[in-house]
């Protein structure tokens, strides 16, 4: 399916929210090319903004200054049409970034069970609040209640990459 430029979408950005693992930047370009619009991730855009990796922002200087980064870059998403954003999984825990993205776009959230995020997400050292479960299960538990104030919300655990895509544009076609 592809909805193409004059579908009945706006011109609206799309941003995709959710837990580490659920799949925002896979199915985020798997949407981006079914509409035929640009592609972001957000994590990219601190990273190159910064001339570092999420990693090294981390390390260097601390989750704090990494998230004051990450609303900036948010707020450069303003001028952004017909583009699909995904975000960092704690992007969306900021109520200042939820009602900012809320107003500028529509935001949807990869509804993904934990223990598949957890799966994909295994062994990847570039992801700097990995931990085991027992360290993930609380973080995960406290993101759900922000990532439920998205506009949309998608089952993501058994569904391709090109199913999800095709599923949000249904629900944004709505």
């Amino acid at each position: 399916m592809n909805v193409g430029p004059h579908s009945e979408l706006d011109d609206a950005p799309i941003f995709l929210v959710g837990f580490m693992g659920a799949g925002k930047t896979t199915v985020g370009r798997a949407l981006a090319r079914h509409l035929e619009y640009a592609f972001f991730d957000l994590d990219e855009l601190i990273s190159a903004r910064a001339g570092k990796s999420v990693q090294e922002i981390f390390a260097d200087l601390g989750e704090a200054e990494f998230r004051s980064l990450e609303s900036a870059a948010i707020d450069t998403c303003r001028h952004m049409m017909r583009s699909v954003v995904a975000l960092g999984g704690g992007a969306y825990v900021s109520e200042e970034n939820r009602n900012f993205l809320r107003a500028i776009g529509k935001t949807v959230w990869l509804d993904c069970p934990i223990e598949i995020c957890l799966k994909r997400i295994s062994g990847d050292e570039s992801r700097p609040l990995v931990g085991d479960e027992d360290d993930m299960r609380p973080l995960f538990v406290r993101r759900r209640a922000a990532y439920a104030q998205a506009d949309y919300a998608v089952q993501a655990g058994d569904l391709s990459p090109g199913e999800l895509a095709i599923e949000i544009i249904a629900m944004l076609s709505k």
